[in-house]
């Protein structure tokens, strides 16, 4: 009886070794495949605010709009129309930006 329990700790203990073996050779296998493939750097969002546009394109948006919130304060005269006007260039702003600075050629 204790020979027959011997001989299957010896056959569990086998296959326990060649499936640590192959887990090895596995491993080995992915560490080596990861090494030879070049990697590509993540690409993240900036999570800010027109982070598409660099610092000029900003800065031309934010004063081409001021001036012409200016100009419908200063030379519309009924107060209703002012603000319709506002609203409007304030709805329309993102479209035109994406229609006058798109990246694609």
């Amino acid at each position: 009886m204790s020979k027959e329990r011997a001989r299957r700790r010896a056959e569990r203990e086998a296959l326990a070794a060649r499936e640590k073996a192959a887990a090895a050779r596995r491993r080995r296998r992915r560490e080596a495949l990861r090494r030879l493939k070049p990697t590509l750097p993540r690409r993240r969002r900036t999570g800010r605010l027109l982070a598409r546009r660099n610092r000029y394109e900003r800065a031309g948006i934010a004063a081409v709009t001021t001036v012409l919130v200016a100009a419908a304060w200063f030379l519309v005269d009924p107060l209703g129309l002012r603000l319709v006007l506002i609203v409007l260039l304030v709805l329309v702003l993102p479209a035109v930006v994406v229609i006058a600075l798109g990246r694609r050629t």
